[in-house]
């Protein structure tokens, strides 16, 4: 993976066997990133997307192989108890045109991932709501 500043993006590419979740948080690291909006384009060849269930409050995880275009990616990076968390949900294509999509958990790419980090200015953190069952935004932490 490379990558260059450009103001208030990072634009970033992501290499053949490298897996995307971990550069992104890489990158952010790297670069002190808290609060960002993420959207990339690329080839990936093996990924693990979820449906959340809202009856039970827990993700099934579905896991695809084969030769898939990202056809988009997009979420957001904020803290959880001041650490590094990131939301992204991904739509892949395959050789046939079906698309598939969901949570991102992981995904390898097989050629390249075109990537573009815009950063914001403050924190927002998260923190886990009981009722819904997920790490939501939470406007009264953070900076």
């Amino acid at each position: 993976m490379e990558y260059k500043v450009c103001g208030d993006k990072v634009v970033v590419r992501i290499d053949r066997g490298e897996e995307i979740v971990e550069q992104v948080k890489a990158v952010c690291e790297a670069e002190g990133i808290k609060l960002a909006e993420v959207s990339a384009l690329g080839a990936i060849n093996r990924m693990e997307i979820g449906v959340f269930m809202t009856d039970i409050k827990k993700y099934k995880a579905n896991f695809f192989e084969g030769y898939y275009e990202i056809v988009s990616l997009w979420g957001t990076v904020t803290t959880k108890d001041g650490e590094f968390y990131s939301h992204l949900h991904m739509s892949a294509g395959d050789e046939n045109g079906k698309v598939v999509g969901g949570h991102l958990t992981k995904a390898w790419v097989s050629a390249t991932c075109e990537m573009v980090i815009t950063k914001m200015e403050g924190v927002v953190e998260r923190s886990f709501n009981d009722d819904v069952g997920l790490n939501l935004f939470d406007f009264r932490k953070g900076a």
